[in-house]
């Protein structure tokens, strides 16, 4: 398979899946290198931008997906009658920054630093699947732990969790981190139920 039989498949893949793809998986499908794919990833992604594609190659971390253009998102919208995503309340731009600063991360966590009950802002994050479930610590009655996912790296125009801004210092740390991790103006997250109301103290 030649360089451009390979650029070819590897978008025939990824606009067959839709979702994220492990370049990993990619790799062991077509029997080749990781490091061929990741050649062919980028010469795909050059590509689609030098032809002014409607469809992007995004990187998301160990995974890649081909994207619609954002400054296409209206006319897609419309053909297909998809409605507006509700955009994120500020009480889960604070548990999601918690959780994307410090992952993997307990419920019990998220809740000492932010002094409130958080399980309605967490369910509703995982709906949108901006996070989920990376398995459970052992210990008394196996708590479940959090990480972001992929869809948390695209909404935010990261490629990993490398790229996520720097904590301000200890003694410039009064403000709350969300206001670190900031969503693009135009970034849509996905639609779930609203959050449940977080105020609820913490009982211990």
């Amino acid at each position: 398979m030649n360089q451009q039989e390979l650029q070819g498949a590897l978008e025939a893949i990824l606009f067959a899946a839709g979702d994220p793809l492990p370049v990993k998986r990619i790799a062991a499908a077509l029997e080749l290198p990781v490091s061929d794919i990741d050649t062919a990833i980028t010469a795909l992604a050059a590509q689609l931008d030098d032809r002014e594609s409607g469809l992007v190659l995004k990187r998301l971390g160990d995974q890649v997906q081909l994207c619609t253009r954002t400054e296409f998102s209206e006319p897609v919208r419309s053909v297909l009658a998809m409605k507006k995503n509700t955009p994120l309340s500020g009480a889960a731009f604070e548990v999601l920054a918690v959780i994307a600063y410090n992952q993997p991360v307990t419920k019990s966590f998220v809740e000492q630093v932010r002094g409130v009950d958080c399980s309605g802002v967490i369910s509703s994050l995982t709906q949108k699947g901006l996070i989920e479930e990376k398995g459970r610590l052992e210990l008394p009655g196996r708590p479940i732990v959090y990480g972001t996912t992929p869809a948390f790296l695209r909404c935010f125009c990261i490629e990993s969790l490398e790229e996520l801004p720097p904590l301000p210092e200890k003694e410039e740390a009064a403000e709350p981190p969300e206001e670190a991790l900031e969503a693009p103006e135009e970034t849509e997250l996905p639609e779930a139920e609203e959050e449940a109301s977080d105020e609820t103290q913490v009982i211990y």
